[in-house]
């Protein structure tokens, strides 16, 4: 709701003599005690496993990379693509177990990853495609100093086409599964939109504009139930054609950063290109509508284990730097390692991301309920929840709420005398996890 509807309601409460008279106060105290669902640092599921005992309570987040060779079985011959979704069924369920929520980032490029089929830097490309006599991948021994690494063939019909059709399906089985967070996409190393020392070559190694241009549009269309984010590479406009392309900026995906906080991050501390890619890409506004997160840097083995120092790392702290971005998540695998992110602190970081709802008024009338409903984090919720009060529900979802803006949410049922029975819901979180408010209403 924009501030214009906003204040178009209000006034006409406000001339509305009988009806406002007979609104009450309600005494509303609440606290916002942990990290909220779909916000925070994050943990790979494996150190979220053996850290849970101690951890557990401070994230609400896993990342793990996906494979689709991993989940497709084959091709039909009318071009409908086969699958067995246990291998990502089991990452799903293992990270649910923990009351925790999966983003998802598919890749076919990993140098020196042995994930495959147990050698070095093969491609994730389903098995079905690679036996295609059409299909020739190419191979690095060393790119960049991270190892050997194969590249799929993005002259192949077939693998863009794939590509297209794998996300159609992912999108039709994993929209409404809140097992599933956010997804994250790209192409290159990792999929984080680059293959630096190797040589790019759109239609061989990294696919044309065109494709990507057909692959943004389709990802627009077809996730609309789960938010989706691409690197801040894409900005580069040697890589990508996003940014010179008004129709492409204008698509509500997010963004995600996997060097967040290095030395040279920022404008004006060495060459700045993360922060130029932010600017070119999001334009100060992306984060708006779409989520924002990424990973804490590995340039050098200090970045993640130092990140969440009090003092800041090169100079700036990470509260600092979560506001400036509008931060929802950030994986930060290595922090529990260091000595500086305790439990306690590592919650700490978490709960500066993301949304953070404030109830400041609270009245019923008899009959209904009406809130004003601020958000003081530093980004809006990326997916659906409502007021309620025991089954009744709001008509006015909080997804969207800007840091700063207030909302005016009537919910047709009245509050006990504690207001116990007034939450927040969503279909998008699990059984586990609670969004909170903060409320400090007195009579």
């Amino acid at each position: 709701m924009n501030r214009t509807r906003l204040l178009f309601l209000i006034l006409t409460l406000a001339t509305m003599p009988c009806r406002a008279q007979s609104w009450q106060s309600v005494e509303l105290k609440r606290s916002i005690t942990h990290p909220q669902p779909m916000t925070g640092l994050v943990l790979w599921p494996g150190e979220a496993r053996n850290r849970n005992t101690t951890y557990g309570n401070a994230i609400q987040l896993e990342f793990s990379y996906c494979l689709p060779c991993k989940v497709v079985t084959g091709c039909d011959k009318d071009g409908n693509i086969q699958y067995d979704w246990t291998w990502f069924e089991n990452i799903l369920n293992d990270v649910s177990s923990r009351g925790h929520q999966l983003i998802a980032r598919f890749r076919y490029e990993y140098p020196s990853s042995r994930d495959v089929d147990g050698n070095r830097g093969t491609t994730a490309v389903p098995a079905y495609i690679k036996a295609r006599e059409d299909y020739n991948e190419t191979f690095s021994e060393n790119p960049g100093g991270d190892g050997p690494t194969y590249y799929a063939d993005w002259s192949n019909t077939e693998l863009k086409r794939f590509t297209l059709l794998f996300y159609t399906d992912f999108a039709r089985r994993y929209a409404h599964d809140p097992r599933l967070a956010f997804l994250e996409v790209g192409f290159g190393h990792w999929s984080e939109y680059h293959i630096y020392g190797t040589e790019l070559q759109l239609g061989k190694n990294f696919p044309t504009k065109d494709f990507q241009r057909q692959f943004f549009e389709h990802l627009d269309t077809t996730m609309t139930g789960i938010p989706w984010a691409v690197s801040v590479d894409a900005g580069d406009k040697r890589y990508s054609p996003v940014v010179e392309n008004n129709t492409l900026m204008a698509r509500r995906f997010g963004l995600f950063d996997d060097s967040f906080m290095h030395k040279s991050h920022e404008i004006g501390s060495g060459s700045g290109f993360n922060e130029r890619c932010w600017n070119a890409i999001g334009e100060g506004k992306r984060w708006q509508t779409g989520v924002c997160g990424g990973e804490i840097s590995y340039y050098s083995p200090n970045d993640q284990k130092s990140f969440l120092s009090p003092d800041g790392l090169y100079g700036r702290t990470w509260e600092e730097q979560a506001a400036k971005y509008h931060i929802t998540f950030m994986i930060a695998n290595d922090a529990p390692r260091g000595g500086i992110a305790t439990a306690t602190r590592f919650r700490e970081g978490s709960m500066a991301t993301g949304y953070r709802f404030v109830v400041k008024r609270c009245e019923t009338n008899g009959t209904s309920t009406r809130l004003l409903v601020t958000n003081e984090g530093v980004a809006p919720p990326y997916r659906d929840a409502w007021f309620a009060i025991g089954d009744v529900r709001s008509e006015t979802s909080l997804r969207g709420l800007l840091p700063g803006e207030e909302l005016l949410i009537e919910i047709k049922a009245v509050p006990t005398s504690d207001a116990s029975n007034l939450k927040i819901v969503s279909d998008c979180i699990l059984p586990a996890q609670e969004i909170q408010f903060e409320a400090d209403i007195r009579l």
